[in-house]
């Protein structure tokens, strides 16, 4: 035995469970199982979308076995369809419909799936508006949008880096607590958005354990990427500080970003001048998180743009994915690796006070209400953009 290679060995077991799967199926043994019950069927509305006197949907088979539409139902009437992949879906199977329905709009409809067993899958358009046809107007919206919500309201966080200079040390450290309250809030707040984006993903896909994969895996990919350097003293170690805040951050905003351009693309979002204030108010706060850490290491005004726009261009990439290809399941994703990251930023932040707090308490009544502030500052300026 001690002649046989290594990989063989490792992958023994693999072969024999791919061929004791094979003789499960091929045996008719589930068949024997289920007994001559119905097939389990589950299917999800992945996307909606409208163009003059067409509703076009698509769906995503989450369920164990293939799922056959039969008819479909807009508004309680049976109406004709088509369909570009058939008529039946098999298993993690995508496809596109399209029915011909004269809609009319800012009213409500209800698209309702019947498959061949009868079972039915329903979907209702709370108000009807044509889909923006992307081009290069298209584009540009999503291009203002990112840079209102993103880009400018970091860039003018970063303003605050003056200030910081001037703060005693424990100021300072009420400062890093006051990020870290900021980025709590938000790594909260990407955590929930993840787990209601899981709600509508395909069963198969398991959205809960997808958020658990994606804000873990974040956090063990940061801390090999970055553990090293984010633990260094001096200049380098915050500086490294401050790009993990700005990395968390931008994949944050690259969440909110797809958030925005999906709900932009199907007609439900209608971004008026208070709702951009409130994003700018909300999240000026995170150019304040992401320079605290350097505010005594004088950086250059190129590292400070890099940093800005770390944090800040990825909202725009976010509404672009939004836009053109929204899928719950990529937002689910990007929401929790976003909250994995921010997670990982905190503990690097705790560990920036504690080395320079060596010999007191990192946590004293300033840096207990430094975290709190934080919570309240993104709590109060969420509001804005509540809705």
């Amino acid at each position: 035995m001690s002649r046989i290679p290594t990989p063989v060995w490792a992958l023994l077991p693999i072969v024999l469970l791919a061929v004791l799967g094979v003789a499960l199926v091929r045996g008719g043994l589930l068949d024997v199982l289920r007994g001559g019950a119905p097939p389990v069927e589950a299917l999800t509305f992945e996307r909606v979308t409208l163009a003059p006197d067409l509703i076009r949907v698509e769906l995503v088979n989450g369920g164990p076995d293939p799922v056959t539409v039969a008819q479909v139902m807009v508004d309680e009437a049976f109406w004709t369809f088509t369909s570009r992949a058939g008529t039946t879906i098999p298993r993690l199977g995508r496809t596109t419909i399209e029915i011909p329905y004269p809609w009319v709009e800012h009213e409500a409809h209800v698209v309702t799936v019947l498959t061949s067993t009868g079972l039915t899958f329903t979907h209702e358009i709370a108000v009807a508006r044509a889909t923006p046809t992307p081009d290069a107007r298209y584009f540009g919206v999503f291009t203002l949008i990112g840079l209102y919500v993103g880009v400018i309201p970091v860039a003018i966080g970063l303003l605050w880096y003056p200030l910081l200079r001037r703060l005693e040390r424990r100021w300072l450290h009420f400062v890093l607590a006051l990020t870290a309250g900021l980025l709590i809030f938000l790594g909260a707040d990407a955590l929930h958005e993840a787990l209601e984006a899981a709600e509508r993903v395909a069963g198969a896909y398991q959205g809960v354990l997808l958020v658990l994969v994606g804000a873990l895996g974040a956090v063990l990919l940061l801390q090999a990427a970055a553990g090293r350097r984010v633990g260094a003293e001096g200049p380098a170690g915050r500086r490294a500080v401050a790009w993990l805040i700005a990395l968390g951050i931008g994949l944050h905003n690259l969440g909110e970003g797809l958030a925005i351009g999906a709900a932009y693309a199907v007609g439900e979002a209608a971004l008026g001048a208070f709702l951009i204030v409130g994003f700018m108010v909300h999240n000026s706060t995170e150019g304040l998180g992401i320079v605290a850490p350097v505010a005594n290491d004088r950086p250059g005004l190129a590292t400070l743009a890099g940093l800005g726009a770390l944090a800040g261009l990825p909202t725009i990439a976010g509404a672009w994915i939004g836009g053109l290809a929204y899928s719950a399941t990529l937002a689910t994703l990007f929401l929790s690796v976003g909250a994995g990251a921010i997670a990982q930023v905190v503990v690097a932040l705790y560990r920036v006070v504690a080395r320079d707090t060596r010999d007191r308490p990192v946590w004293t009544p300033l840096t207990a209400g430094g975290l709190l502030t934080g919570l309240l500052v993104m709590y109060g300026t969420g509001l804005l953009v509540a809705g």
